[in-house]
């Protein structure tokens, strides 16, 4: 943890890395077999980060689990592997593939979204290696959903969510007790937000796929809840008839399945443009880039009834 002077209060950055640090403890000191859900994303990377500083010198008390959706970009890919082998712990990784060969899962068409599928497949890994709790990097600011999240989010036998029947955390006591079949996840950056996210990795200096940082790539304009979303022309969402593509240069704010997942106009290209860039956002990272979301205004709260992250 980073050094502090003796009888200085901690600033804010230091209280939030503080409380993840003792939720993680928390799973490792409750849960009989927890895993980390790891994509390669920022707030993934993150969660290993404060990992490291709960745990080390020794081994993370659970593996790396990652739900592979076969369409992520390979440069979120990529530095996942870093991660895991620099680290050296164990990267667990199950694929949609594998569930949609099976027939668990099944897509209305080849080129159906498949973000929403992953719940599947995760239900699958946890029921495989009967996991009772995943810790995973989700936070409050990112949805309406996930606002109403409790830090210790519990899960039926089934894998689903019900808002209204979770467990009260007053004081910050957290209850990790589950019957076979149940699941707990834990979100230690709960209370973190987008900007402390940016301050983290600026003051631990960690290394990010590139495609956080501005670049250029050829993107089509849709139309979104939101407003205009910038979805990106790949071997997997080509541009459609009538599409004008346009040579833009843009950043991720948030990295998933490339078929939804849109960037965002800009020119920052190192964290502290980033940051600067941040503090002037006026709509939440998923609002801003996430297509998925734009369904409804319910449609990441009926995904994680089904078991979503």
């Amino acid at each position: 943890m980073t050094a502090v002077a003796v009888g200085q209060p901690l600033s804010h950055l230091e209280w939030l890395e503080s409380e993840a640090i003792h939720i993680l403890r928390e799973v490792a000191g409750q849960c009989a077999n927890p895993a980390l859900l790891f994509s390669g994303g920022k707030d993934s990377i993150c969660l290993l980060r404060l990992a490291e500083k709960a745990f080390r010198p020794g081994r993370f008390p659970f593996p790396l689990l990652h739900i592979d959706t076969g369409h992520n970009y390979p440069e979120v890919i990529a530095c996942r592997d870093r991660y895991a082998e620099m680290l050296g712990e164990r990267l667990i990784v199950r694929c949609l593939d594998d569930s949609l060969a099976r027939g668990t899962a099944v897509l209305k068409s080849p080129d159906e979204a498949r973000n929403r599928h992953q719940s599947v497949t995760l239900l699958e890994a946890i029921a495989e290696f009967e996991f009772d709790a995943c810790i995973g990097g989700a936070r409050r600011d990112e949805e309406k959903a996930r606002a109403k999240e409790r830090i210790f989010s519990f899960r039926d036998e089934s894998g689903q969510w019900d808002p209204k029947a979770q467990r009260p955390e007053l004081w910050d006591i957290y209850n990790a007790r589950t019957c076979k079949g149940e699941n707990i996840r834990a979100f230690p950056i709960s209370n973190w937000t987008e900007m402390d996210v940016w301050r983290y990795i600026e003051r631990e200096r960690l290394e990010l796929p590139s495609i956080y940082f501005a670049h250029r790539r050829p993107v089509v304009r849709r139309s979104g809840r939101q407003g205009t979303l910038l979805a990106p022309v790949t071997w997997l969402t080509p541009a459609g008839k009538g599409d004008r593509v346009e040579q833009l240069s843009v950043r991720f704010r948030t990295v998933g399945d490339i078929t939804c997942t849109a960037p965002v106009e800009s020119d920052a290209d190192s964290v502290g443009k980033i940051i600067a860039e941040t503090a002037l956002a006026t709509v939440s990272e998923r609002g801003a880039t996430r297509l998925d979301d734009q369904a409804s205004e319910a449609a990441m709260e009926q995904r994680k009834m089904a078991g979503y992250f």
